[in-house]
């Protein structure tokens, strides 16, 4: 399949090039879009066939469910059963931006977008480019990040032309994603709200308007109950660990990592912060990449994917990633860190 890639200005975006997308996903087809937190891999949420299409693409698990797109609250009233009063709260609060939320589900929205579960996941993204492009064509759209499934989450659409050129027929290229991280996602379909995936959108900030919220602690076994619980995810190729600690502790055995990898001949690769570089730099890894500033824990999360990524095409064979404190947006780096590691955390 021929792959266009379609550069569109996030700010003033091209009708035509809108319409030319919307015409592709009300005929079934997948298109990659922008989103404020990761480049979206879209299809019309209201068409099973279309939404099969999404798994085969990705190479996603069947039972992975899917966030579902939406412009405007009216949309939502189309696909689920009911509102709930934190849901109204969050709505109000949130969107657009990176909170999915997940309701009670009405019988439009197919078995293969929910994995078969009775809810549905839905978020209203905080980007020009998607917002037009889902009103263009009238459909909400079912939407994981347009990555090969396993792979580093895209944040530009570079990322998405490595991995789905030849896949899709249209790829939307606006840039750099601006929160770098997927959505939380909130459970809103009890009586408790539930943090099923931290993401975008901290905790604390929920808290501030919900009162006390609940984090998960997903299962392993069964359906997850959604997206990004139950399997490896972000996973760049080498063999990767994340190191957690107090900073003088972290860093000496980063060091002592590395001079172990030296010595088995292994290409090594160093994620860590502004603060940390300096010493770092003095081992000679073969990649030091600067997340960001400790203080300003955004900038780690809008870089995060960047930087696997670029292990990749380096050919890193050891990664070495600093670890976080979990409050505010810590929560939801870590998560990825740790996906992307398989696991592998070193505590020190």
């Amino acid at each position: 399949m021929d792959t266009k890639r379609a550069y569109i200005d996030p700010e003033h975006p091209d009708p035509a090039v809108l319409h030319e997308a919307a015409a592709l996903l009300r005929a079934g087809e997948l298109v990659a879009f922008p989103t404020e937190t990761v480049y979206g891999l879209g299809a019309n949420a209201l068409d099973a066939e279309a939404c099969a299409r999404i798994f085969e693409v990705k190479g996603r698990p069947q039972d992975n469910p899917l966030i579902v797109h939406v412009s405007r609250p009216k949309m939502v009233d189309e696909i689920i059963a009911h509102w709930t009063p934190a849901a109204e709260i969050c709505a109000r609060t949130f969107w657009p931006g990176p909170l999915t939320l997940v309701f009670p589900k009405n019988e439009r929205i197919p078995d293969r977008v929910t994995a078969g579960l009775n809810t549905v996941a839905v978020r209203m993204p905080d980007h020009p480019v998607a917002l037009a492009l889902i009103e263009a064509g009238g459909l909400p759209l079912a939407a994981p990040s347009a990555n090969l499934s396993g792979r580093p989450s895209p944040t530009t659409g570079s990322h998405v032309w490595e991995d789905m050129r030849g896949r899709i027929p249209l790829i939307l290229d606006a840039g750099s994603c601006n929160v770098g991280l997927e959505s939380t996602v909130l459970d809103v379909s009890g009586d408790v709200p539930v943090i099923l995936r931290p993401g975008g959108l901290a905790k604390e900030d929920l808290e501030k308007v919900l009162g006390p919220v609940e984090l998960d602690r997903p299962s392993v076994t069964g359906v997850p109950r959604a997206p990004g619980l139950k399997y490896r995810h972000y996973a760049p190729r080498g063999e990767m660990y994340v190191v957690v600690g107090p900073k003088d502790h972290v860093l000496d055995r980063m060091s002592e990592e590395i001079k172990i990898g030296r010595y088995q001949h292994k290409r090594i690769a160093i994620l860590c912060t502004l603060e940390s570089a300096p010493q770092l730099q003095l081992e000679q890894p073969d990649l030091l990449y600067v997340l960001g500033s400790r203080t300003q824990p955004q900038e780690v999360a809008a870089s995060l994917f960047a930087g696997l990524r670029l292990c990749d095409q380096r050919g890193m064979e050891l990664i070495l990633a600093e670890g976080f404190d979990e409050g505010g947006l810590g929560l939801a780096i870590m998560n990825r860190l740790d996906k992307a590691s398989g696991h592998k955390v070193i505590r020190v």
